[in-house]
């Protein structure tokens, strides 16, 4: 036996509320959501019944642009029974294909991140489940061929996604990236025509709301080597309120530790207010509510409030939280705040129920031989929309990559 019975339900056993895990799909083939669920990143429609997934029939190394991975629905009301509906060739094993519901439309439509297989170009897939009398179909997809980009997150109240380059990604931080995407600013440190770019979702408009060449001057006098260093952009995400983005401006990642760039900036999605913060939140943030977003300090995880510029909360300790930088996500409702990290082979997630200060701990999920590299299986913790479970990876019994529920029972 592993870690967790394969296809079987294992209990945090002790007083109520418990926490369970249960394998909800099942090998040969692989199956996983992606990102983690900071920024309400749900896997689930409106309803509940269905939950985005990948499938794949490989697991051992970067996909490339001839290697699609099938989008699949699992029906919650019929055993998570996996439905075929499109295939993607923009994907990698750690972000999946940034499949976000649309939250104008969340019950049966989504985006997900494709790129052309001739061009090898990245672009961006809305799909309507309800689309042709219910068969579905692509309704829209955002393509530019000068500047390729693909979905880095969709804005929480609905309207517009912000947009990257992943083949820059792939050449700087291939973990994050998608191999073989073509890419036009190959030989640019800080490109003037690239960066975050603000997508309209109804009308496909596009505009670039942050450059590298702006950042790049933002770093001055702060950055070593400047010139020289080409930087990239992680996790755009989008706060609440439709009015912050956080991001890290970023280089020379595959080097030294000691000798990366790894810069937090905020901006306003329309490209005003560009602020550097000399306080580093890090981790795998995710936004509370307005200007306030929860990462990592000094091993704590801390509230910072972008507008104020300071820390304005500690929650838990390091006793509750052993790893702060871990995989975090906070419920829709704001009630359950939840910790995953890696201790003893396996992903275990920290549940805080923020008003009483109740902890709630999982039993451990494998992550099998996949903890470092561009292949690794991070937690990734993804909340439901009610607020009570959350979908992570998982490797089963077969050794295949797989979904699990984690799911807070008796609360």
């Amino acid at each position: 036996m592993g870690l967790l019975g394969c296809g079987l339900a294992a209990v945090a056993r002790g007083a109520e509320p418990a926490v369970t895990v249960t394998q909800i799909t099942q090998g040969p083939n692989h199956h996983f959501f992606g990102y983690i669920g900071q920024c309400r990143t749900i896997p689930w429609n409106a309803s509940g019944r269905y939950l985005l997934a990948l499938q794949t029939r490989f697991q051992d190394r970067m996909p490339g642009t001839s290697d699609p991975a099938e989008v699949v629905l699992l029906d919650a009301q019929n055993g998570y029974a996996v439905r075929v509906v499109d295939q993607s060739r923009g994907w990698n094993p750690q972000q999946g294909t940034m499949f976000y519901w649309n939250p104008e439309h969340p019950e049966t439509q989504f985006f997900f991140n494709d790129r052309d297989p001739r061009t090898a170009k990245v672009f961006t897939v809305l799909y309507d489940l309800a689309a042709d009398g219910g068969k579905g179909r692509r309704i829209r997809e955002y393509r530019f061929d000068d500047s390729p980009v693909g979905n880095g997150g969709v804005a929480q109240g609905g309207g517009y996604f912000t947009a990257i380059n992943y083949a820059r990604m792939a050449r700087l931080r291939p973990v994050t990236g998608y191999d073989g995407a073509w890419d036009w600013t190959e030989k640019a440190a800080a490109p003037a025509d690239d960066g975050i770019f603000r997508v309209e979702v109804h009308t496909g408009e596009r505009r670039l709301i942050v450059s590298f060449a702006q950042l790049k001057e933002a770093l001055r006098g702060v950055v070593t080597r400047l010139d020289e260093r080409h930087l990239f952009i992680n996790h755009t995400l989008n706060n609440r309120n439709n009015d912050w983005i956080y991001f890290y401006c970023r280089a020379d990642f595959e080097g030294p530790a000691e000798d990366r760039v790894n810069v937090p900036f905020t901006v306003r999605p329309d490209g005003s207010e560009l602020t550097r913060h000399e306080v580093f939140v890090g981790g795998h943030p995710d936004w509370e509510w307005g200007p306030r977003i929860i990462g990592s300090n000094d091993r704590k995880q801390v509230i910072y409030d972008v507008v104020a510029r300071k820390i304005v909360e500690v929650l838990g300790n390091r006793e509750i939280f052993p790893s702060a930088e871990g995989d975090i996500a906070l419920s829709p409702d704001g009630r359950w705040f939840v910790n995953g990290h890696r201790a003893a082979g396996a992903c275990r997630f920290t549940f805080l129920e923020r008003k009483t200060g109740r902890v709630l701990r999982s039993p451990p999920v494998s992550f099998g031989q996949w903890k470092d590299g561009p292949l690794r299986l991070d937690p990734s913790p993804c909340w439901n929309r009610t607020g009570d479970a959350i979908a992570i990876p998982g490797i089963g019994e077969d050794g295949t990559r797989q979904m699990f529920l984690v799911k807070i029972t008796g609360h």
